[in-house]
């Protein structure tokens, strides 16, 4: 039986197959999606730093899947903000990040965004440590008009530093 990783793996490897080839020859439309999937995700990093767990919840879609580095695939609202909630109690926590660059699908409801991170917290020691990193979201635009993240994986670019 394949494992999760190999899974969840294969999954996004497809979704992100299918979104590349959209955005040759971008069309207005999808820049100005680009635009708002880039401009949500500044957003969401500003309601992190501001440690607000309901607005940082809201950036999700309700069937979201968050993959942590090292730990389990964590799906679905209740569970990510459980997930959220405990990582602003970790000591000397703090995260943010920008958008680089993003992506959108020809249909215009599903885009991808490379970002770059980094998440502080109190090392072991009691100095504090930044950890730089770089992540991948997919965004599905809602019935309503408004993008969320469904798919949000990141790991780091090398051993924390204190």
């Amino acid at each position: 039986m394949p494992s999760l990783r190999i899974v969840l793996g294969i999954a996004f490897a497809t979704l992100v197959a299918a979104l590349v080839p959209a955005s040759a020859g971008a069309s207005d439309t999808s820049a100005a999606a680009k635009s708002e999937v880039m401009r949500r995700s500044a957003e969401w990093s500003a309601a992190a730093q501001a440690r607000d767990v309901e607005k940082v919840v809201a950036f999700w879609a309700d069937d979201a899947v968050v993959l942590p580095p090292g730990g389990p695939a964590i799906s679905g609202k209740a569970a990510i903000r459980d997930y959220v909630v405990k990582s602003f109690q970790t000591p000397g926590f703090g995260i943010s990040w920008k958008a680089e660059s993003a992506v959108v699908s020809g249909s215009g409801d599903l885009a991808w965004a490379r970002e770059s991170n980094r998440v502080t917290f109190t090392g072991p020691d009691g100095k504090p440590i930044a950890v730089d990193g770089k992540a991948i979201t997919v965004w599905r635009k809602g019935k309503d008009g408004i993008w969320r993240c469904v798919a949000d994986i990141w790991n780091d670019d090398a051993a924390p530093r204190p």
